[in-house]
């Protein structure tokens, strides 16, 4: 008689499609929500799987107009998901955030946020932003990405949504300075305008920008905010249930201990790329993890 296999409900492919995805991407996070409890695990898996998915339709090569309708698309599947709860129809990571949505009462705002900011990226390249223009920026592509997580990690409300808002900037601003030369080869530039002219920096056009012999001191400047911000965020996770923002706590360390790294290598050879191991992401995860 020939091996039948067993049925997959609907709900149990989407969670497994998105813990392959969160698993296959070797994103500094898996050691992170891989702390948390099985159902929480699985909505950091499906929000995770969401941000991948967003961020490689505004990454694509398509034309603008294609990749605006394709984020246009997952806008109207988390309207879907909102509107009557139901995930009959939806891709496979949509239907993985029904369950965390009505678990954890996400929020679709954060979810159309960060759409907002891919589609930054989508309608760009980014060049030379103001100062403004990237907070508002890091707060779609990284502080909405976080607000949805404290409400995974069982703690959301106004302590965890600082916690979000601060650790969300720091770490994407170490994101911009740990791939500068990788950003400038997507034609994007995501320093500052306000800094660039601080220090003498003219025009964006982004492989002239990094030849520029300023561009340590504009970096050197951006890092320190990047710092200033992990600490207001060590501040407000003090405000927090350390238990339960323990992932965090290992981002912050994790993402902290990069940006050492890259002060330490400096700003002049950019095309050495600095970054932790496996094994010194699962030490942290460990030893500030585990309490």
């Amino acid at each position: 008689m020939p091996f039948a296999a067993p049925h997959i409900s609907p709900d149990t492919a989407a969670s497994e499609s998105a813990e392959r995805i969160a698993t296959r991407s070797g994103t500094s996070f898996f050691w992170a929500m891989r702390l948390l409890s099985k159902s929480r695990r699985e909505g950091m898996f499906a929000i995770y799987a969401f941000c991948r998915e967003v961020d490689d339709l505004a990454d694509d090569s398509l034309p603008r107009a294609e990749k605006i309708e394709a984020l246009g698309k997952w806008r109207a599947q988390i309207e879907r998901l909102y509107a009557d709860g139901k995930s009959a129809g939806l891709s496979l990571t949509a239907r993985a955030l029904a369950e965390p949505i009505r678990s954890f009462g996400l929020r679709k705002e954060d979810f159309l946020a960060v759409i907002d900011g891919m589609e930054m990226d989508a309608n760009g390249p980014v060049r030379r932003p103001s100062m403004k223009e990237l907070e508002l920026y890091c707060a779609r592509v990284a502080g909405a990405v976080g607000r949805l997580s404290v409400h995974a990690f069982g703690a959301p409300g106004a302590k965890g949504y600082a916690v979000a808002d601060k650790l969300g900037q720091a770490l994407q601003l170490t994101n911009i300075l740990r791939d500068l030369r990788e950003d400038a080869g997507e034609g994007r530039l995501y320093l500052p305008a306000e800094l660039l002219e601080k220090h003498g920096i003219i025009g964006c056009e982004p492989g002239k920008v990094l030849a520029h012999p300023a561009l340590p001191a504009v970096c050197e400047d951006l890092a320190r905010l990047a710092e200033r911000r992990f600490r207001e965020a060590e501040a407000a996770l003090a405000e927090c249930s350390r238990r339960q923002m323990r992932p965090a706590v290992v981002m912050m360390r994790v993402y902290r201990k990069l940006l050492e790294g890259l002060r330490a290598r400096g700003w002049k050879d950019l095309d050495r790329s600095v970054g932790l191991s496996k094994v010194e992401k699962i030490w942290i995860a460990l030893r500030h993890g585990i309490f």
